[in-house]
């Protein structure tokens, strides 16, 4: 059952305090980047005999494997997908960026130019789930902002294919190569490339801690989106929510795994009692029961806030949920309260399930508390910036001196020397 506390008997850092790299993880990872980057294909032919029980004929999906999947899902589904697809491009439009430029009268002019990166790589979980919304969420930022190549890689089931649901995504988003290959030997190929697989310049994507942990390995090498830890949510709820709701909305978390987190925050002990009694009631009727009891009784909490909705936000904002729900009464209201959360869900009719698949914002978010200082996936994680600077021999004239103080100021003569010999008779 979960655990209800009046506010204060527990420390909010106790709240989502948890190791997310599982013990022997972080050398098992660092030995399977060394293998792949050595032996390449042969390595992950390996890992997919090892890992996924499936002795593969190749690593690429063929256009023929993609366009049997596609046919083979249900159309109603199809449409879904694309529904999806133009609401997250419609929001994701509204995050391109232009360059600009600074022109002053005497002839100086700097600016930043904003390009694309090139090759990006998708990581998608797979084998026996299948996450289609991944797929949408990775791409489409990575398209709106003009990279050249998406190359996705995703678990192959035992019988040696990819679940058709995935490969219908990615034909929609327009992914241009995918290859049967998961865990941190996917991670490697992408960062150090193989024979088969290119090597990307920046890899996205959740995964489960082997994932989590090739991507800290190989950071620098390649750049990342960042370091996921397990799915959390947070639900701020007033008196009046309905507890039939906010129950729903914490299992909808909980349900991903043992160590996913789900806390209700209110400022009604009422309320607190009734979500605890329909947790228990909705919870028999998961088909993933066993996981999100376990969730619910180890990392799940109920913090009362009395009569004190204010105090609610700030205890969400000290958490720093990767989830926020405001089910609460004129939610616009609080909306300038929130510092620290990784998506916002507004009102008592907005479930965090929207996010996951449909309204159009990212689900790609920070964890663990990094929503302090992250933000979720978006086109600005596919573009890099570069700046630029141009000066006439007149306008470097009027500042190469004070340039060279500056230089000589630090002990560094040859800048100094580099403005002013310019100028020397």
């Amino acid at each position: 059952m979960i655990k209800i506390y009046k506010y204060g008997e527990v420390s909010n850092s106790e709240i989502f305090a948890r190791d997310n790299i599982a013990s022997g993880v972080e050398e098992a990872v660092s030995d399977i980047i060394a293998n792949v980057r050595k032996n390449g294909d042969k390595a992950l032919y390996e890992y997919a005999e090892k890992f996924d029980k499936v002795s593969l004929s190749s690593l690429e999906v063929s256009a023929a494997e993609i366009d049997e999947a596609f046919e083979s899902v249900d159309p109603s589904f199809i449409e879904i997908v694309k529904e999806a697809k133009e609401n997250i491009t419609a929001f994701h439009k509204n995050q391109v960026r232009e360059g600009f430029q600074i022109k002053e009268e005497n002839g100086v002019i700097t600016g930043q130019k904003i390009t694309p990166i090139e090759k990006v790589g998708l990581y998608v979980p797979g084998g026996t789930a299948a996450y289609p919304s991944t797929v949408l969420m990775d791409s489409i930022p990575a398209k709106i902002a003009g990279c050249s190549e998406i190359v996705m890689v995703t678990p192959p089931s035992k019988d040696g294919k990819v679940n058709p649901a995935i490969l219908a995504a990615a034909k929609i988003a327009g992914v241009d190569r995918i290859f049967k290959v998961g865990g941190a030997g996917a991670i490697a190929a992408l960062a150090y490339g193989t024979e088969s697989i290119p090597e990307v310049d920046k890899i996205v994507g959740p995964g489960n801690a082997y994932v989590a942990e090739a991507k800290k390995q190989v950071f620098g090498k390649v750049s990342i989106d960042m370091i996921a830890g397990p799915s959390e949510i947070l639900v701020v709820a007033d008196k009046t929510a309905n507890p039939v709701y906010v129950a729903a909305d914490l299992l909808s978390q909980a349900e991903h795994d043992k160590m996913a987190s789900a806390v209700l925050v209110t400022d009604s002990y009422d309320l607190a009692k009734e979500v605890s009694q329909e947790l228990e009631k909705q919870i028999p009727l998961l088909p993933r029961e066993e996981i999100a009891r376990a969730s619910i009784d180890n990392n799940g909490k109920i913090i009362v806030a009395e009569n004190n909705l204010m105090l609610a936000i700030d205890i969400a904002n000290e958490i720093a949920p990767e989830h926020l729900e405001l089910a609460v009464d004129n939610p616009f209201d609080y909306l300038d309260k929130v510092k620290h959360a990784g998506s916002i869900f507004m009102g008592k009719y907005c479930p965090e399930a929207l996010g996951d698949y449909f309204a159009g914002p990212n689900h790609t978010l920070p964890t663990s508390g990094s929503a302090r200082f992250s933000s979720p996936l978006s086109v600005d994680d596919f573009v890099k910036k570069s700046q630029f600077t141009y000066y006439t021999k007149e306008a470097l004239g009027q500042v190469a001196d004070k340039v060279a103080a500056f230089a000589e100021k630090e002990g560094l003569h040859a800048h100094a020397k580099s403005a002013t010999i310019r100028f020397e008779k």
